[in-house]
């Protein structure tokens, strides 16, 4: 393909470096830093909205725990055939790859929801301190799917096209060398547009508590939606669209109905007026 002056962005040499007898995978590594990262801002914006610190440190490590769990499953399940043609242990692989963020949000939310509400908690506190946490996590770990050669889109010749090794690439483009990297624009996404739109909106608009993260839901469900155009991994298709990207389009609808309804009418006045 033609190069504006041979840029792209490399495949990485490997996923893995050693540190004496441990294998580190930079997929983990980097998820983990997100979430680390992620958690500790969750539990500081719910610390300034009148809860418990420690406690929100609590229901976070159960709900990033079982977020995970939920994550595997949603992503295995439906292709349960091929993680385990080389053995039923790939299921339990997670270093390879293969976390369907959908499954691992909606997990992660239950979980912490029921906590929160059975431990007397601040329900809308939790989901507002999650709207500027979740994607924080979600633009740093995304950089995980770059070390393991995934979740990148159609063939591009853009200069900021990602290059995928043969061995990673689908059937239908073993022609093709460099892909649209639908990581790094979901990445950007989250650190660039929604942090920053989602806390200048917390200032400048009164908004009930928990309305917050039902915009950073239609945020993230509208980008989702858009990227799922260009994705090439395996996908469950239903009604003739990708499942993720119907669930992100009804996701958008639903939060949208339900932050009108909330912040209607004039419940949403700007700050000061």
């Amino acid at each position: 393909m033609n190069r504006f002056l041979g840029a792209s962005i490399p495949s990485p040499s490997n996923n893995v470096f050693e540190v004496g007898p441990l294998t580190i995978h930079y997929y983990g590594l980097i998820i983990g830093v997100g979430v680390v990262l992620a958690i500790s801002v969750m539990t500081r914006r719910y610390e300034r909205f009148g809860g418990d610190r420690a406690a929100a440190e609590r229901f976070l490590v159960w709900a990033v725990g079982l977020g995970f769990v939920g994550a595997r499953l949603a992503y295995v399940l439906p292709r349960f055939e091929s993680v385990t043609k080389n053995g039923f242990w790939h299921v339990f692989a997670i270093w390879e790859g293969g976390l369907a963020l959908y499954g691992g949000l909606t997990v992660g939310f239950v979980v912490a929801v029921w906590m929160v509400r059975r431990y007397d908690g601040d329900v809308p506190a939790i989901l507002d301190a999650a709207a500027v946490g979740i994607p924080l996590a979600q633009g740093i770990g995304r950089w995980g799917n770059y070390f393991n050669q995934e979740l990148f889109g159609t063939p591009s010749d853009l200069p900021w096209a990602v290059e995928i090794a043969e061995r990673f690439r689908p059937v239908e483009y073993l022609d093709s060398s460099s892909f649209h990297p639908a990581f790094l624009y979901e990445s950007l996404w989250n650190l660039a547009v929604v942090i920053p739109l989602v806390l200048w909106i917390e200032r400048r608009f009164d908004l009930r508590r928990g309305s917050l993260f039902l915009v950073y839901v239609m945020l993230y469900g509208l980008a989702r939606f858009m990227l799922e155009f260009m994705r090439t991994d395996d996908a469950t298709i239903i009604l003739g669209v990708r499942a993720n990207q119907g669930f992100a389009a009804s996701l958008v609808i639903a939060a949208a109905t339900i932050l009108v309804v909330r912040e209607w009418p004039g419940a949403s006045q700007p700050v000061g007026e």
